[in-house]
């Protein structure tokens, strides 16, 4: 039992432009391909899943996929939560914190 919520974010360093969106996209698909549900926000990308290392695996590849896109140098930041007591979806948090407002 239990579900993990990954945050993550990847920074491409060395791209000649000021403008990312180009290399975001390809790591955003091979998030979209992995099957797991996702949420890309302003950000950064959010995905759930019932195993870490998957999602883990997604995250290595999403950050691989960045270097294919000619970047030289990327960042990228992990944020794991991870809930074995119970299975929270992502929306679920967002309403518990929302109704408490």
């Amino acid at each position: 039992m239990g579900r993990v919520i990954v945050e993550f974010s990847v920074i491409p360093l060395g791209t000649g432009d000021v403008s990312v969106s180009k290399e975001v996209t390809k790591a955003v698909k091979e998030v979209a391909a992995s099957g797991l549900k996702y949420q890309l926000t302003p950000s950064c990308t959010i995905i759930e899943g019932d195993d870490l290392s998957k999602v883990i695996e997604v995250v290595l590849k999403a950050h691989e996929a960045v270097f294919e896109t000619g970047s030289k140098r990327v960042v990228t930041r992990i944020n794991i939560d991870d809930r074995r007591d119970k299975k929270r979806t992502m929306e679920e948090k967002v309403e518990e914190v929302m109704k408490n407002l």
